[in-house]
């Protein structure tokens, strides 16, 4: 019980950072400038402007944008499937289906980071890359680390 306790509060934990991750405006930060996927604000006469990505590439920019929202429905979906599962498998079965989407949610994740990181940014020497984009390449992980675990995971036959 306390496992499984325990890969749900892991489960909620991967899904706030990701909807973190994709929601707030610091996937690129400077002293003038906080850029997420959605837009870029700019700091002048001490107070913050927003204005829309003009500079970025559309088909990678909408490539990052759609799958970081895929990764948010992958994930929040493996939730609901892995409840679901909890009372209707058999005993004994493994959540595969849980497993495969959390795989889903963590190739996808992968998938915008790595564009953005290849795409975005490559020739700015001000500024770096802000904590959006790392709770990103944490949920990366978190969410491969679920997706081996519902693999691997079976129902008790007690």
């Amino acid at each position: 019980m306390l496992m499984l306790a325990g890969i749900v509060v892991l489960h909620i934990t991967t899904i706030i950072l990701l909807l973190v991750a994709v929601i707030d405006n610091a996937w690129w930060i400077s002293d003038t400038v906080s850029t997420d996927l959605w837009g870029r604000w700019e700091l002048t006469n001490s107070a913050w402007h927003y204005t829309n990505l003009q500079n970025y590439p559309e088909e990678y920019l909408q490539t990052v944008q759609a799958t970081t929202v895929l990764a948010c429905i992958f994930a929040i979906l493996a939730l609901f499937v892995f409840v679901a599962q909890l009372f209707t498998l058999p005993k004994g079965q493994r959540f595969t289906f849980t497993g495969i989407l959390q795989l889903i949610a963590c190739l996808c994740i992968m998938i915008a980071a790595s564009v953005y990181t290849a795409e975005f940014h490559a020739n700015e020497t001000k500024g770096g890359y802000g904590h959006s984009y790392v709770l990103a390449w944490i949920s990366f992980v978190l969410t491969f680390i679920l997706a081996i675990t519902y693999l691997i995971l079976r129902k008790k036959s007690e």
